[in-house]
């Protein structure tokens, strides 16, 4: 890599479908991708607290 503004530059991942249907390729997404995220049920958890009250709540039978 010769021209440093080719570090700059960056390419999504393949997608599938079109249109309003159009979605990244689970297949073709890795780590480096930015796909893991350990931490998602605790941000949402601490967001949307109420959900948590919601859960603890007995269900009618």
């Amino acid at each position: 890599m010769t021209d440093l503004l080719d570090k700059a530059t960056s390419t999504p991942p393949p997608t599938l479908g079109e249109g309003c249907l159009s979605r990244y390729d689970p297949q073709a997404l890795n780590p480096e991708d930015g796909t893991e995220f350990a931490e998602a049920r605790a941000l949402w958890l601490a967001l949307h607290p109420e959900s948590v009250a919601d859960q603890k709540k007995p269900v009618d039978s």
